[in-house]
């Protein structure tokens, strides 16, 4: 049975189906009975999901927002 942190090592491999299939089974072994790594994978998921989720190119708009914000905040300081 794999380890915790062998199991973390193989996350990325194994959420992106470039495992063997001798690989693939003993990670989902390990993640039968480690709910943390469970835990671990479903987080990675997540993270995933969300970058594929957002724009390639950020807007215009949100340089626009951070300069302001950055030039609304030198104004406060002392």
């Amino acid at each position: 049975m794999l380890t915790c942190k062998e199991q973390v090592a193989r996350s990325s491999d194994y959420l992106d189906g470039q495992l063997s299939f001798r690989e693939r089974l003993m990670v989902r072994h390990h993640l039968m009975f480690c709910p943390s790594c469970r835990r671990f994978i479903r987080q990675m998921r997540l993270m995933q999901a969300t970058l594929r989720a957002m724009p390639e190119e950020p807007l215009p708009e949100v340089d626009a927002l951070a300069e302001r914000l950055a030039a609304e905040r030198r104004k406060d300081m002392p």
